[in-house]
């Protein structure tokens, strides 16, 4: 087993990168990076070698359970925060795909384009962050949600955070300013200290909610198990990485552990979510209960209908109605008028009296 005793360090990535291999890790350090002690094993596929095949797994499962996500939200039109919610969804799952691309090694670390694509992905990571904090208080109805107001704060707020962390994320990698790539500490104050204290005061304000306004308590549940997935992922993935890593025989580190737990931890998000929203979805999602009720009611309408109709059919037909009325008007006489005399009639007309007159003698004068 591997002896490594962690080792953190304030505003530094140098502890954290030698536990777990981070996408910004190749990028920082006084020469090549920090490359960690133990890492998974890398996969040869069709002649390109796929790190994390573990992990790549678990990204694709986590776009995928996103994107189910985000439809049943945009599906619950009445639901109080929808659309504010649901931007935050959409930021994990970009985000997902991107650290999918930066950590299996889809894009190589020797490309010139992973160091943009790691400062667009760390920039997206604080964004998701932020945006998971302002949609804390959109059930508190400081703006009233789906406004302009609302929606509009959420998105240039999560927009200028993510240009602010990319930037100091770019300009960290290449050396830009007072940045240095050997000393990262406005990166790091974000990385660890903004996002965290987002996710903190997050879950804060969502038990004030729920203790405060709502009767129910089980959605205090939802909430701490998100808490206690993220926590654990935390752990797992900066602490014990290196021990899981070498335990397994290098099939998966805490790199994995990490993507699970921050999957359920946002699975459970959507499930708290959900929850205390559930009451405002009366005209939204039993609305398709109520249509197909309808259509069996309309269903049932014409059966009956169908039942009814044989015994109008013993009625006389209309035509000798207007027998016993009297006389046809002059258009009805003209309609039935015979051809000229001596001329025989059509055979489409002749069979038309034929059955004219049957239908007209099965009923006494």
């Amino acid at each position: 087993m591997v002896d490594i005793t962690f080792q953190f360090e304030a505003f530094s990535f140098t502890g954290i990168c030698q536990t777990v291999s981070l996408t910004l890790c190749p990028l920082i350090g006084a020469t090549n990076g920090v490359e960690p002690v133990c890492y998974s094993r890398n996969v040869d596929l069709a002649g390109n070698l796929v790190f994390q095949p573990a992990t790549l797994i678990i990204d694709i499962v986590a776009i995928i359970m996103a994107a189910i996500m985000i439809y049943h939200i945009r599906s619950k039109y009445t639901a109080v925060g929808r659309k504010e919610i649901v931007m935050f969804f959409y930021l994990y799952m970009i985000t997902v795909f991107l650290e999918m691309l930066l950590v299996t090694g889809i894009i190589p670390t020797s490309s010139m384009v992973y160091t943009w694509f790691t400062a667009v992905h760390i920039g997206l990571v604080s964004a998701t962050f932020w945006c998971l904090l302002l949609n804390g208080f959109v059930g508190f109805q400081f703006a009233e949600d789906g406004t302009p107001l609302s929606l509009w704060s959420i998105r240039i707020s999560s927009l200028l955070i993510f240009l602010i962390v990319g930037f100091i994320a770019i300009a960290t990698f290449l050396n830009i300013g007072p940045f240095s790539a050997s000393s990262p500490g406005a990166l790091w104050a974000f990385y660890f200290i903004i996002n965290g204290a987002c996710f903190i005061i997050y879950v804060i304000s969502q038990i004030i909610l729920v203790v405060n306004t709502l009767d129910d308590r089980w959605p205090l549940g939802d909430i701490l198990f998100a808490t206690a997935f993220f926590v654990i992922g935390q752990v797992l993935m900066y602490i014990f990485s290196v021990a899981i890593c070498d335990e397994v025989k290098h099939y998966v580190d805490g790199l994995f552990f990490g993507t699970v737990c921050t999957l359920l931890a946002v699975m459970m998000v959507y499930k708290y979510w959900d929850s205390i929203t559930k009451e405002d979805l009366e005209f939204s999602v039993g609305s398709k209960h109520n249509v197909w009720e309808v259509k069996e009611l309309l269903g049932d309408d014409e059966l009956s209908t169908q039942q009814q109709q044989p015994q109008f059919a013993q009625a006389p037909p209309q035509h000798h109605q207007q027998h016993h009325q009297g006389p046809p008007p002059p258009q009805q006489q003209q309609q039935f008028r015979g051809p000229p005399y001596g001329q025989q009639p059509p055979p489409q007309q002749q069979q038309f009296g034929q059955q004219y007159g049957q239908q007209y003698h099965q009923y006494p004068h």
